[in-house]
């Protein structure tokens, strides 16, 4: 879900759709807004020499695109055996449920209510299927319920909402919260440093292949947008609507909803610390 469309310096590159890394390949759901960006990114996820595959974001309750998905699996010998979600919203998790029933597989996510079967999804798992490896990073600030998936084999991350391929992200108030995400964003650099990740798999927009330029980015620009909501505060402009007119003007006006939220997350932070 993006909170504006593309901002200068912020780092490109990659697919769209198809192979992404070794062990990835891209379906692109057929859902194109204003909020999705050219859509959902549903990725399938396996070893090489493995038959058996993940898949990290159904998508939407789409049909066609989850039979897609299936048969793109298929096409590469693989065989579906694990759904996984990144957290809660309908263009990531309406599909989960068909998508179970199509492939007879179990749905793991952190937010309970998603999930079917008995496991869920937390801080410090390991997803291990087919000898793929996939660590749980749990990444809240978007959603409550978000996560991302560490994939050190491919020195790679897929991050659901909380870094896109293009834009910035809404940070969703009241379930998303402003000092949850940007702690996300430095659990996340961390992977970059320590952890030698260099790609970012997003749930929209295109592969970015420069992962700690591309948290970087993030950090200043939640920065720059908390300095200007403060600023817009102080002269003035009380609620988040008048601040979404000031700060957000340049911004199409059918993403100010969206910015809205993202206003109210950073309303309540600043207000948290004492900064309004």
């Amino acid at each position: 879900m993006t909170e504006a469309a593309a901002l200068p310096g912020q780092p490109r590159g990659g697919v769209l759709s198809g192979p992404a890394t070794a062990r990835t390949i891209n379906v692109l759901a057929p859902n194109p807004s204003a909020m999705t960006l050219d859509g959902t990114n549903t990725w399938i996820v396996a070893e090489p020499d493995s038959d058996l595959a993940v898949v990290i974001d159904p998508g939407p309750l789409d049909d066609d695109h989850l039979r897609q998905v299936i048969g793109i699996a298929e096409q590469a010998g693989k065989r579906i055996a694990l759904t996984l979600l990144t957290h809660g919203h309908p263009d990531h998790a309406a599909g989960a449920s068909r998508f179970a029933q199509l492939t007879r597989t179990k749905v793991r996510a952190l937010d309970s209510a998603l999930r079917l079967g008995d496991e869920g999804l937390g801080a410090g798992d390991v997803v291990t299927t087919g000898g793929l490896e996939l660590r749980v990073v749990p990444t809240p600030g978007h959603t409550e319920d978000s996560l991302s998936f560490h994939l050190p084999a491919d020195q790679a991350v897929l991050t659901g909402d909380t870094i896109l391929g293009r834009g910035t992200t809404v940070v969703a108030h009241p379930d998303g919260r402003l000092g949850d995400y940007l702690d996300s964003l430095r659990r996340l650099r961390s992977l970059t440093v320590d952890d030698g990740v260099h790609t970012v798999l997003p749930g929209h927009g295109p592969v970015l292949e420069d992962a700690q330029g591309a948290v970087d980015f993030y950090l200043a620009h939640r920065a720059h947008r908390l300095a200007q909501v403060e600023t817009a505060v102080e002269n003035g402009h009380r609620t988040p609507s008048d601040v979404v007119a000031h700060v957000y003007a340049d911004v199409d006006r059918s993403l100010w909803p969206a910015a809205e939220l993202s206003v109210r997350a950073q309303l309540e932070y600043l207000r948290e610390h004492g900064l309004i």
